[in-house]
């Protein structure tokens, strides 16, 4: 990628809130796609009196998926399961971090 076509990097998280055409492009995803892996669950979107948004967590969890479809071949409702356990292992292990530091 040349230099005049490359995007400043931008930190997403709880609080940056993305349109359903920004998440797309963020993901590399069609709208569709993106549609696909709300029924799954995967992501909800927020709707604050307009158009749906989506905070940037949305898009850690779509690029997940999107990996572990094309890492090991699973479908959206298995990836959305492996996406699922795979946070809860992450969540207990901050718990067992945060109980050792007692």
């Amino acid at each position: 990628m040349s230099p005049e076509n490359e995007q400043p990097a931008v930190v997403l998280d709880e609080s940056s809130q993305l349109t359903l055409r920004e998440l797309c492009i963020a993901c590399s995803l069609s709208a569709e796609q993106v549609m696909a892996l709300m029924e799954e669950g995967v992501i909800e979107p927020y709707r604050a009196a307009g158009p749906m948004m989506f905070s940037g967590i949305c898009v850690r969890r779509v690029r997940r998926v999107v990996r572990l479809e094309r890492d090991l071949g699973v479908n959206h409702a298995g990836a959305a399961l492996a996406l699922e356990l795979l946070e809860e292992i992450e969540q207990l292990r901050a718990r067992v971090r945060r109980l050792e530091r007692r």
